[in-house]
């Protein structure tokens, strides 16, 4: 009876905190969504301002996600430095999270398969951190700081290379999770979580209602492939000795990912001659590339689901059906006028897809479900046991209260890192002489902009959405040079230049 009691108090108290959080962030996130879509960052800023329910001042792992939000947003609105300074907090919370001692993690995790995953401190899916170095990165370079921008580069491709221990880990903290509560509860539970998911038919029905994971549309292996791209295009404009190398990989790594590619096969061909001594750099002569974040990146969305359990009633084991709720990611938009850029010549350059965020989601995902069904189960197991014990020692009541409580805390983890790109366009090509383009879209022009005189320019686009004004940042790919930031709406064009205080 102590045992349902102290579970069902813990539960309780969980679930209430839990509904609080969801509707702050619900209120957040459409706080910050409205904003950011109309292109009002500051607002945007304001309406993610870290918070805590507890008493006192929230600690950086609490607040990741907010700080996230509020660092793109500064990056949008012309100030680099700022972003960077909210980037790093971020990725402090980040470590804080990865460096948790394993009771920590343990209590963390049981938690979560009591309650459910939202009770777990927000932990950026790989994809997001592989962006937030990137992100850094590109503000260094607006900064003209390149020693810190490379160190933002190789940051985001370690964390690429790294991606499947990482996904193993993941996998293996909810294992000894399970093993940890299988050791202080009823055996009989761990028996019921190990053969529920062993089972052939909670697969299927999975399969059938949620979608099976091998049937996705992925990437071979993990990769962002913006972040790569950026990498590779930062150690093609260095001029360091052993750098080149590193471009070769990287360009022809993401030109492998999209083969139908025109930009990226001439990207991996130019850096993998230069490499091999059949042209070098100084023969490239100036030159610009595009990159367009284009759109709203995927959110999370709730799918419940009844899967069938195998729950020990006694001595006997029979099948149940309940319900868990898991995350699935849903597409939001991408902006539809195609964006081109014209030279004083009426030559036209036109960027073309070649990354999805969708399918970056799809891909982490895909190496992460299995955790993820794995906690939903265990969790589903657990309440249906407490439901059970609570029925046959507190009748009606003890029915209908572990019901209830079980209707409160079936909830998925909604949240994410909402200001990425539904997808990234490219483009490349040689300096126009006169160095002026026009930012066109079917719809008319956008603005112009002035290219600097640089070797290698990165023309840095980001619209996310067609009722905001397109960001446009024009960066030295050597880092040599501050850069300037446009903002553009298609009826004036101001310029933010770059704070390097």
């Amino acid at each position: 009876m102590k045992t349902i009691t102290r579970g069902v108090v813990l539960a309780l108290l969980a679930a209430s905190v839990t509904g609080c959080a969801s509707y702050k962030h619900r209120n957040q996130m459409e706080a910050f969504n409205t904003s950011y879509v109309a292109g009002d960052y500051q607002a945007a800023i304001e309406a993610m301002a870290p918070s805590s329910l507890m008493p006192g001042e929230p600690d950086q792992d609490e607040q990741v996600l907010e700080l996230l939000h509020q660092a793109e947003a500064y990056r949008l609105a012309g100030e680099p430095q700022a972003a960077i300074d909210l980037y790093d907090q971020a990725e402090a919370g980040m470590k804080l999270n990865d460096t948790d001692n394993l009771a920590e993690k343990g209590a963390e995790n049981a938690l979560a398969v009591l309650v459910n995953d939202a009770q777990r401190d927000y932990r950026p899916m790989l994809a997001e951190a592989v962006l937030v170095n990137t992100y850094k990165g590109l503000a260094f370079l607006q900064l003209g700081n390149d020693a810190n921008a490379r160190v933002e580069f190789n940051r985001a491709d370690d964390r690429t290379r790294r991606a499947v221990a990482a996904f193993a880990e993941e996998i293996a903290e909810q294992k000894a999770a399970l093993e940890e509560q299988a050791a202080s509860d009823a055996n009989r539970e761990q028996q019921a979580i190990q053969q529920s998911l062993d089972s052939e038919a909670l697969h299927e029905s999975v399969a059938q209602q949620y979608g099976a994971p091998s049937q996705w549309g992925v990437y071979p292996e993990f990769i962002v492939p913006s972040a790569t791209y950026l990498h590779g295009l930062y150690f093609l404009a260095s001029g360091e000795s052993g750098d080149i190398d590193r471009a070769a990989t990287s360009l022809s790594r993401v030109a492998a990912m999209s083969p139908e590619s025109e930009p990226l096969a001439a990207d991996a061909e130019l850096a993998q001659a230069i490499a091999s001594g059949e042209t070098s750099r100084e023969r490239m002569g100036q030159r610009v590339w595009v990159v367009y974040e284009n759109g709203l990146g995927p959110v999370a969305e709730e799918r419940r689901l009844d899967v069938p359990l195998l729950l020990f009633h006694g001595n006997t084991q029979a099948p149940a059906y309940t319900g868990i709720a898991l995350p699935d990611y849903a597409d939001r938009h991408a902006v539809g006028d195609a964006l081109s850029l014209v030279d004083a010549q009426g030559q036209r350059y036109a960027p073309e897809s070649f990354a999805s965020m969708g399918k970056v989601v799809q891909t982490e995902m895909q190496s992460r479900f299995p955790a993820i069904l794995g906690r939903s189960v265990a969790s589903a197991v657990v309440k249906a046991l407490m439901q059970n014990e609570a029925t046959e020692r507190l009748g009606v009541a003890g029915q209908l209260g572990s019901a209830v409580l079980t209707a409160m805390t079936t909830q998925a983890d909604l949240r994410s890192w909402q200001a990425t790109p539904d997808h990234w366009e490219v483009a490349r090509f040689a300096r126009p002489a006169s160095g002026e383009l026009t930012l066109e879209t079917p719809s008319g022009p956008l603005g112009d902009l002035s290219l600097p005189d640089w070797p290698y320019t990165l023309v840095y686009i980001k619209r996310p959405s067609a009722q905001g004004p397109t960001e446009v940042s024009l960066i030295d790919l050597q880092g040599e040079h501050e850069g300037t930031q446009y903002r553009m709406d298609g009826t004036e064009t101001s310029s933010l230049v770059a704070d390097a205080t």
